[in-house]
């Protein structure tokens, strides 16, 4: 058979859709009438296919939750886009058991509608200072493992905020009748020291982003179960009503909204460029200090039958 008889009669294939043929280790294109163009080869076969898989890669690229390893060995993608990642964590299943957990325990729905007895709430108070403590410190821990001066600032301003918040803490503290030598006379809970710990430990052991990670569910947590309670019909609303209301607009206010929003965006923005198995490693750091939030409620919820109120 010719060169020409067996171009015709590879031409007959057109009409299943393909568009070059392979005579004798060559690439043929097809015509748009239905023959073969022989005036010149398109490529090897080999080539061909490596363009097919060079457009790929190229559209690959060019999606916004590809993130690359090794240009020539893996390409991966997101379960995210840009600025999802917290709105990703909050929707897996695994973490919403334990988010509905913390943002919904007995504690806070006795401290809506008035409930909770006083002294239980002197108590979380009291280990809610402790607990600044160690946050602050975790804050300056992030700033040590930090290497670019805009980390290192954005830490020493959170510092300082939390530093004013205990300022305020201590006043509202003060109204509650406990001092500030009762503070600090009293011993850590198991519960704040678990929690407090494991975060530091994170930041010794892990990166800069999984620190960040441990301190997510304070932040945000205490922003979502503020706007909760406070939109929630079932809260008593106003002081005169429930003596807890002031702690529920303390963090619905815009400064600690503002300060969800910045923590969400730094989450959101480094997030991105963490691969697929490094976002489970994150999740699970997200889940255990979730959890810790959770004991922290049940520490507060667990004085309630230990004194009496005065």
């Amino acid at each position: 058979m010719t060169m020409s008889d067996k171009l015709n009669e590879s031409s007959k294939g057109g009409s299943f859709g393909p568009t070059v043929v392979i005579v004798d280790g060559q690439l043929y294109a097809l015509t748009t009438i239905g023959g073969v163009s022989n005036s010149q080869i398109v490529s090897s076969p080999a080539d061909y296919a490596l363009k097919g898989v060079q457009e790929k890669l190229t559209n690959a690229l060019r999606d916004p939750n590809t993130k690359v390893i090794n240009l020539h060995q893996t390409v991966f993608t997101l379960p995210f886009g840009p600025g999802g990642f917290v709105n990703y964590l909050l929707s897996r299943a695994d973490i919403q058991a334990a988010w509905k957990k913390h943002t919904e325990h007995e504690f806070l729905n006795r401290l809506a509608d008035g409930t909770l007895p006083v002294h239980a709430f002197k108590y979380y108070l009291i280990q809610d200072y402790l607990y600044l403590v160690h946050f602050a410190r975790a804050h300056a821990l992030a700033a040590y493992k930090s290497s670019s001066m805009d980390r290192i600032s954005r830490s020493a301003a959170i510092i300082l905020h939390i530093q004013r918040e205990m300022s305020l803490h201590l006043t509202y503290c003060a109204e509650f009748g406990v001092s500030l030598a009762e503070i600090e006379n009293m011993p850590e809970s198991q519960a704040c020291t678990a929690y407090t710990r494991f975060i530091l430990d994170v930041g010794m052991k892990e990166d800069w982003f999984a620190l960040q990670i441990a301190m997510a569910p304070c932040l945000i947590g205490y922003g979502m179960i503020a706007r909760r309670l406070h939109d929630d019909e079932r809260t008593v609303k106003g002081e005169q009503g429930n003596k807890y209301w002031r702690w529920i607009e303390n963090y619905v206010a815009d400064d600690y909204s503002e300060a969800v929003r910045m923590g969400t965006d730094v989450l959101n923005e480094h997030a991105m460029r963490q691969s697929p198995s490094r976002i489970e490693e994150l999740v699970k750091i997200f889940i255990h200090a979730t959890n810790m939030e959770t004991g922290f409620w049940d520490m507060g919820f667990g004085e309630i039958g230990s004194g009496v109120d005065k």
